[in-house]
């Protein structure tokens, strides 16, 4: 099975904002993030990554679908880094907020890779569009 680097956005219980993760395992992840806040899905989607065997690169958010700013420092550091040549996915769980995933969407363009929303994310993300 061939493994995948896969880019993700969410909330956790500890570790630094603004700051990439990266995770091969469970343990790394659990040791760098710890567990998730109530209600949240990026940890969720991190832990079913890594059971898949594929490579997390996690960024922490304060709130998910609302902390534009450390959304956006995470699309900045994706855009620039020079370390990760091949990104399949890029994860926002909880984000339906237009400027957020338009930020994303020409970084997916660059690693030729998809975005994973969810699809309430999608609908207020295509309603919004409607007004």
């Amino acid at each position: 099975m061939e493994s995948f680097n896969i880019a993700l956005f969410g909330e956790a219980e500890k570790g630094q904002y603004h700051t990439a993760y990266f995770c091969k395992t469970l343990d790394q992840l659990v040791d760098s993030l710890g567990h998730p806040p109530p209600n949240s899905l990026g940890l969720f989607y991190a832990i079913q990554a890594l059971l898949y065997h594929h490579q997390l690169l996690f960024f922490r958010v304060k709130e998910e679908g609302y902390s534009e700013q450390d959304y956006f420092s995470g699309i900045h550091l994706l855009k620039n880094q020079e370390v990760i040549s091949k990104i399949a996915a890029i994860c926002i769980p909880g984000v339906g907020n237009n400027e957020i995933i338009e930020a994303v969407v020409p970084v997916c363009a660059v690693y030729h890779s998809i975005l994973v929303i969810t699809e309430s994310d999608l609908y207020d993300y295509l309603t919004i569009n409607l007004k």
